[in-house]
Order: C-alpha cells, then structure tokens, then sequence
C-alpha cells in the first residue's frame, strides 16, 4: 500500500482517505495536499461552500441542545477519556503530524503532549469551574446572589496550520466541556491531523455532529462561519485577525483571536553560558520556529555577549535537518513553499543591507524542497524587513546592550505582544524584568514551554498579538454566557408603602456605612 506523502514508515492513502471522509461533504471541487518533506501528495481533501457550512451548523444546534442539557461532570469525564486516547494512539498521530507539518518528531511530540495536558485539566476541572457561584448580595442574609454559566451554543474555531493538534485542543476541548458544539475550519495543509482528534474524540464518547469540521477556501467559506456562529476563535495572522474582527463586531457576538508576534528573549549578565545558549535553541528552532511564541530577537548584555553568541553558534550550527518518523534528527522542514520564500527574502534582504550571518543562511534543498537553515544574524538595523517583520521560520538576531532599562525598551519596541523569554541565575530579578515586558506570556530560564505548558494559567498576546486568552479557567469561561440570579427575602429594596422616602433613604444610608465596615 502506498504511503502517505511516499514517505516510509507513514500512515497509508487509504488511511488518509478514511480520515478525510471525516471532514463535511460538498459540492466544492477537492484539493491535493503535498507533504512538506517530499512534495508528493498527501490526498484528496473534500471542499465545500457557503451552504454546505450552514448546513453543518444546523446540525451543530441540535446536537449542542442535547450536549448542553448533559451534567458538567459527564462532558467532562469525555474530555478525560480523550486524554488517554491521544498517549495511547500517539504514534499515528506524530507520523501524521510530521508528515503534514515537516516538524521534527520530538517537535510533534511537543502537541501530543500539550494536547494530553489540556484535555487531563478541562477533564478534571471545568465541572468545578462552570458551577454555580454564590456572590455576595446588597443585603447580607436578606438577598441571594448566584452567578451561573451558559454556553455561548455554536462556537467558530479557525484554527491555523503550524500547531494543528495543540492549538486544536487548546480551543476545542474547553468550547465542547462548557457545553457548546464546534464547527472547525482547519487549515487544509493540516486538516487530517485535526479529524484524528475527532475521531478519537468519539470514541470517547463525543456525539455526532457535536464537533464538525469544515474545509474551504476563507473566501468562500468565511462569512456563513462568521454569520452563523455564537462566537469565533481564531489563530492566525494579525492581518486577517483585524478584517475578521471588523466583521464579528457587526454582529454583537464574542471573539478571541491570537495572531502574530516578534517575541525577544533578554539574557541578562549573570545568566549562565552553556545553558542559557542551549535554551535559546529550543526557543528559537522550534518547528523551524514556525511557532508563534518562538524567540526572533535576542538582546544580549555585553559583558558576556560574545561568549553567549559562541555557544550559540555553536549549538545552532551543530543541529541535524533530516526527514524520517523518527527521533534522528532536531529539524525539519519549513511546512509551505511560501513560508520558504519569506525566510529566504527575509534573510536575503538583511545580508545585503549589511547583516552579518553567523550560521545557516541558505536553504537545503539537497535535504528536501523546503529545508532552511537555522540562521542566526547580527549587525540587523531598523531598514531591514526582519527588525520588525515577523519571520516565523527559522531565523532569529542577536544585539548586545549594555543597560537593562535600554533592553527592556527594545524588548518593547515593537506593536507585538505575544511572548517573551528572561534568562538570569537571579530568580527575583528574572521576574522583574518579565513584569516590565509587554507580552502576554513571559518565561524566565526557558523560551516559551513553561507558560505553554502551565495550563492553569493564560495564554495570549497584548497589542497586536490579539485579543483574549486561551488556557486556565478563562480559556473555559470564554465560551459561556454569565447570568445573574438575585432573589431578595423579607426587607425590599425600595421604600414600603406609608415609609416616607426620606426616612428610607436615612436608614439606607446608615445600613450602607455599616455594610462597609463589615465587609471585606
């Protein structure tokens, strides 16, 4: 049987067929998928159209109705079971993974066990998150407040190529254990990574037509999930996040949105060498550093900037780009031809403005179609395109400072506001400098894993880097409809009949001085 992508050891054709049978039929004409490391095809993938996508939403409604009528507690144990499913069906999944996406197989792995830590925390804790809250009322003992949670109801998931099995769990699993149906549009490139979530998904337990995904062009498909949908999420670029935001705001419903980043990463002087160089990789390589939270910028304290960019260079210098669905090599490839064109005129436009490159620079094409080199620069200057523009693949310049105020300020100067990474031996100090940066995630001793992976705290960007988070319980509580409930007992609230309202008013008064001094 052939292979998927003609790449050896990969998930049959007749496998990818089955997985793609799972996407909504259409009447669209079916595209063809090529595997970043060979460019051979992948499949046939089904495309639909406008009406084709508001039938799947009706279908999302009635299933939504019922799921939404289930205990909390049971949506919940679901999710959990999912968990298992991921770890023990891994292998499928990091070979579709790679071939899809060109990552490294430890790089895959990073999804599979992201995935397997958001379902564990919304499988064990949105039951708790979603119950009803006793807040304080305006009497004590006399009014009863109570806060409950509602499902937004059918909640529009854009979810973007390079992370295709995490960010899908990140956004999916909270919507459906807060009681909502889904409709997904993957991006084709990566859908059939996503639809083995879903199957394994209902082999949990999940309903049908609960989580449909939906494949086609944004053009053709875009304005029945905007116009149909209770809210949007979506991951993608800032450009697209902004029409799409203009869109939603005419229809009054929610949305949260992660888009671009040039993410810094600060080592300060008494940062340790060997491991702070050795974080740096990881931080900036990455899935070729195809990832939105990987490090582009590093700001170097000069005392020890040239022992640092050493062992760095050495490091990034003496990483292996390879193509097996194995654990062989650190690596990949970039995942499409347009992503190889923007490193390459990125990196093009830098060296003869001046740049100077340190390591890689070129592309591998000896290796695959679409291998770069991890390049690292120095001497970039505010007219090259990459001072600002984010890059997203794997490049990333090094500048030296010599006051951490000043690197503070160019950690800062920039209309992103992603993630950010400090490095120091000082625990406190780390921590005061990330306070200072305006990034919606900072780490400190490690690139981006730590907070990634903290999935009881949030995820997201400031400025242009979105709107929202993801993550924790308002990763859940996003996808819900807060409502109040108030019942008031024995003393009304506005003055009784015979009462002069002057005396009303004076008592109130008096029971609100007192209210204060009690409550804390």
């Amino acid at each position: 049987m052939t292979t998927l992508g003609a790449v050896s050891g990969a998930p049959t054709t007749e496998r990818a067929a089955q997985l793609a049978a799972r996407a909504v039929a259409g009447h669209g004409d079916p595209v063809e998928l090529l595997a970043p490391f060979t460019q051979q095809p992948l499949t046939a993938l089904p495309q639909i159209g406008d009406a084709d996508v508001r039938a799947a939403f009706e279908r999302a409604r009635k299933a939504q109705a019922a799921w939404a009528q289930r205990p909390a507690a049971e949506r919940q144990r679901i999710i959990l079971r999912l968990h298992g499913l991921v770890l023990a069906e891994q292998a499928e999944g990091l070979d579709l993974i790679q071939v899809e996406t060109g990552k490294s197989r430890l790089d895959a792995f990073d999804e599979i066990a992201s995935t397997a830590v958001t379902a564990a925390y919304y499988g064990k804790r949105s039951a708790k998150l979603l119950a009803p809250r006793r807040r304080s009322g305006i009497m004590p003992l006399l009014t009863r407040a109570t806060e409950l949670r509602h499902p937004k109801g059918v909640v529009a998931i854009i979810s973007p190529w390079n992370y295709p099995l995490a960010l899908t769990a990140m956004d999916v699993l909270p919507a459906l254990a807060a009681g909502n149906a889904v409709v997904q549009k993957p991006d084709n490139q990566t859908a059939l990574t996503a639809l083995w979530l879903t199957e394994l998904a209902e082999k949990a337990g999940l309903p049908a037509d609960l989580w449909q995904i939906v494949l086609g062009r944004g053009s053709e498909i875009g304005t029945a999930l905007l116009e149909e949908s209770d809210y949007l999420a979506f991951t993608g670029s800032t450009a697209t996040g902004k029409t799409l935001a203009s869109q939603v705001a005419g229809r009054l419903t929610g949305y949260s949105m992660e888009l671009g980043g040039k993410n810094p990463m600060v080592v300060l002087p008494d940062a340790p060498i060997e491991k702070t160089a050795a974080g740096a990789v990881a931080a900036c390589f990455s899935s070729a550093g195809q990832l939105c939270v990987s490090v582009e910028r590093i700001y170097v304290h000069e005392s020890i900037r040239d022992a640092f960019t050493s062992a760095f260079v050495s490091k990034v210098s003496a990483l292996r780009l390879g193509s097996t669905l194995d654990y062989g090599f650190d690596m990949g490839s970039l995942t499409s031809a347009s992503q190889l064109a923007t490193v390459s005129a990125h990196v093009e436009d830098a060296r003869s403005k001046g740049a100077t490159v340190l390591a890689g620079g070129k592309p591998r094409p000896e290796v695959g179609s679409l291998f770069y080199e991890p390049t690292v620069l120095t001497d970039v200057t505010e007219d090259m395109t990459l001072f600002r523009s984010e890059t997203f693949g794997p490049v990333v310049s090094i500048y030296g400072y010599s006051d951490v105020d000043d690197a503070v300020a160019r950690a800062n100067d920039t209309s992103y506001g992603l993630n950010a990474s400090v490095w120091t031996r000082d625990r406190r100090a780390g921590e005061a400098v990330a306070a200072r940066i305006h990034a919606g995630t900072v780490n400190v001793n490690e690139g981006y894993a730590a907070t990634l992976g903290s999935v009881d705290t949030t995820m997201g960007g400031m400025g242009e880097s979105g709107v929202g988070r993801r993550n924790g319980a308002e990763g859940l509580l996003k996808y819900t409809e807060p409502q109040s409930i108030a019942v008031q007992r024995g003393l009304p609230l506005r003055p009784v009949r015979g009462v002069p309202a002057g005396l009303w008013t004076r008592a109130m008064s008096v029971s609100l001085r007192v209210l204060k001094a009690v409550r804390r």
